[in-house]
This record gives structure tokens, sequence and C-alpha cells, in this order.
């Protein structure tokens, strides 16, 4: 299992977007969360399979309609089993 740790900047408050993002990610089973920022950006943490998370990186690259998407900070990292 992976971790990915996002900050999207950008267009990305007030438009939908960690509504769709949490729904992007359910729909590729992943879980975490996902969070407005003060600074204008959103912040988010997903876990689940590598495959399923560069789907999700991709997608979140474009956002949902009326995102305009600018820059992503992003961290890996590989989750050992509990």
């Amino acid at each position: 299992m992976s971790e990915i740790h996002l900050k999207i900047r950008g267009e990305v408050q007030g438009v939908g977007f960690r509504h769709a993002i949490l729904q992007k990610a359910q729909k590729l089973g992943l879980h975490g969360w996902a969070r407005n920022v003060p600074d204008g950006s959103v912040e988010v943490l997903a876990q689940g399979p590598k495959p399923a998370l560069e789907k999700f990186l991709a997608w979140t690259r474009i956002g949902p309609a009326g995102a305009k998407v600018q820059r992503i900070e992003v961290s890996w990292l590989e989750v050992s089993p509990s």
C-alpha cells in the first residue's frame, strides 16, 4: 500500500473540489481526507494501491469543472502493513 500527500494550488476552493476529490477517491477504492487550507490551497492525503493513486493524481491535475489547478506539491510514502 502507498500513500500520497498533495497540496493543490490554484482556484481550488469554492468550486466543489473537496467533494469531487473525495468522490473520485472512493471510486478508486482509496481512503484519506481533503481539507481547505487558509492559503487558498487544498490539502489531500490518500492511501491505497499505487496504480489507483497514480490515476487519482492524474485526475487532480485537472480537477472538477470550475477548478483551475496551477500547481501540485506531491509527496509519496510506502505504508507498511500493520
